[in-house]
């Protein structure tokens, strides 16, 4: 009794540092967020956890107003950085999952070659950077640099192998009578794909495509690579706040990631009916 007694209490002792690990970094951002200037800038004893007066002087600062307590008034708002990420990071989900799914659902049913899901992963393998190279050049050469529709068509391509190996795990776990019945049935292979294995596809296609738009969101290196100003994304903007006066805009910096934070949040809310059960689709095969 004791030695179980001694494993809970070692368990729950374990699950709350795990938790202050995850939950500090995010608190100490909410805090910073709404501290003014001279506490988020305070350092040694001076440095308090919670604002000790509390105000939304980043959030304006980050949306262009000026402020004096800010030393300068920002040449250009966070509202266009949000949307380039918005749209690049959405339409490049779409990219990913419309491509993937249907390259997943291709192999997994009519398997075609050893060789063909090693092909599509190749992407992954290379350093970002020794792809990014040829594709600025490329990108440069049919003008797509600086546009988040040329930001989402990368996004789709590079997250492509992710979504793909994610979705043929799923495919690979559906049982094929259900499909064949509906064969039996008189049913077109159109048909039976729209109408009977997305419908049960719902739970993986939510996960998956939770999963690809985190990573599309947060992406730093190829929106610096590939954008210089008119549609720089949520990442880049962020790295460029600071100032030759007061250094790293800390602050403001907090109020922008309490933002960046909301979309993945939402959407996680949103499927999260779905996460659970596509997390752990055809865990229970035999």
């Amino acid at each position: 009794m004791n030695r179980s007694l001694s494993f809970e209490l070692f368990r729950y002792a374990a699950i709350l540092l795990a938790l202050a690990l995850t939950l500090i970094p995010i608190l100490w951002m909410a805090s910073m967020a709404f501290k003014p200037i001279g506490e988020w800038s305070a350092t040694g004893a001076d440095l308090t956890w919670w604002p000790k007066e509390p105000t939304l002087s980043n959030f304006r600062f980050i949306f262009g107003e000026s402020d004096s307590s800010l030393i300068v008034a920002l040449d250009r708002s966070a509202a266009k950085p949000i949307l380039s990420s918005l749209l690049s990071a959405t339409f490049g989900t779409l990219i990913a999952m419309i491509a993937g799914t249907a390259a997943a659902y291709g192999l997994s049913r009519f398997g075609s070659g050893q060789n063909l899901p090693l092909a599509l992963t190749q992407l992954r393998l290379f350093p970002p950077m020794a792809v990014m190279i040829p594709v600025m050049i490329m990108w440069a050469f049919l003008n797509l640099t600086d546009t988040w529709w040329g930001l989402a068509l990368v996004y789709g391509i590079v997250t492509l192998p992710f979504a793909f190996w994610l979705m043929k795990t799923f495919f690979d776990d559906m049982p094929r009578e259900i499909e064949e019945a509906g064969l039996v049935e008189g049913c077109s292979r159109w048909r039976v794909f729209t109408r009977i294995t997305l419908p049960m596809m719902r739970p993986p296609l939510a996960s998956a495509a939770l999963f690809v738009f985190i990573l599309n969101w947060s992406d730093y290196l190829i929106a610096l690579l590939l954008t210089t100003r008119e549609w720089v994304t949520v990442p880049v903007y962020m790295a460029s706040l600071s100032s030759s006066m007061t250094g790293q805009l800390y602050g403001a910096k907090a109020a922008l990631g309490l933002i960046a934070a909301v979309p993945p949040v939402i959407m996680g809310i949103a499927i999260q009916r779905h996460l659970v059960r596509g997390l752990t689709f055809g865990a229970l095969k035999q």
